[in-house]
């Protein structure tokens, strides 16, 4: 389980922590590649041995010197096995961090997403409650006051788009721009040059240089 009271390591330490893993993975490999020759270079010497006749009891130099280096093989594979577990086991440890950290990670992202969802949805709030006002049943007879009321809550509620970074596309009499534009068909104008937009059927919108809904237009084919 993540421990939560870490705080976010920096880049230094991040890359830091990268490079650990790279090398706790290469010493397993290399410890278990020496485990491996020292194995292979065993047998051939197990294979010589047999093969050997046997000589008289009153020698008996051999067999001890050959018990000698299976001793010393054997300590040598369980030392390059018990190098090649820690090295496992280090590399493990490092990766089961890393994951806890990502993890975490992506928790905080999500929290400041619903940090700033919860601060736009509360300005969107605001413009409710006014709407709420504008429709009770004491506001409904003056018109002219209803229709100002109504005109302050979308100047209210264009605010609260564009501060949270909306823009409008209205590209009347502008260019034909088929990543902003979509044309919805043309037609013959006297005063409107050829491929520009005539007639704005419905417009687009933005959010910082990301097109969110395109403008459908109407296109000039000229005179």
């Amino acid at each position: 389980m993540a421990d939560e009271n870490l705080q976010e390591p920096s880049a230094e330490e991040r890359a830091k922590f990268e490079e650990d893993v790279l090398k706790a993975a290469e010493e397993a490999m290399k410890v278990e590649a020496a485990a491996q020759q020292s194995e292979a270079d065993k047998k051939p010497a197990d294979e010589a041995n047999a093969e050997q006749p046997a000589e008289p009891a009153a020698e008996d130099s051999t067999p001890e010197s050959t018990e000698t280096q299976e001793d010393i093989l054997k300590a040598e594979l369980a030392s390059a096995n018990a190098k090649a577990d820690e090295a496992n086991d280090r590399y493990m440890r490092l990766m089961a961090e890393f994951d806890n950290f990502r993890r975490r990670s992506a928790k905080e992202q999500l929290d400041l997403i619903e940090v700033a969802n919860g601060k736009l949805l509360e300005k969107f709030a605001d413009v409710w409650e006014n709407f709420d006002r504008a429709f009770a049943a004491e506001n409904k007879g003056d018109l002219a006051n209803f229709e100002k009321g109504m005109q302050m809550i979308q100047t209210q509620f264009v605010k609260v788009l564009t501060d949270a970074g909306l823009e409008q596309i209205d590209p009347t009499g502008a260019e034909f721009d088929p990543n902003c534009h979509e044309a919805l068909m043309q037609q013959p104008s006297e005063t409107v040059p050829e491929g520009n937009v005539v007639t704005v059927f419905q417009k687009g919108y933005k959010l910082k240089n990301k097109i969110l809904k395109t403008a459908k237009v109407i296109v000039s084919s000229g005179k």
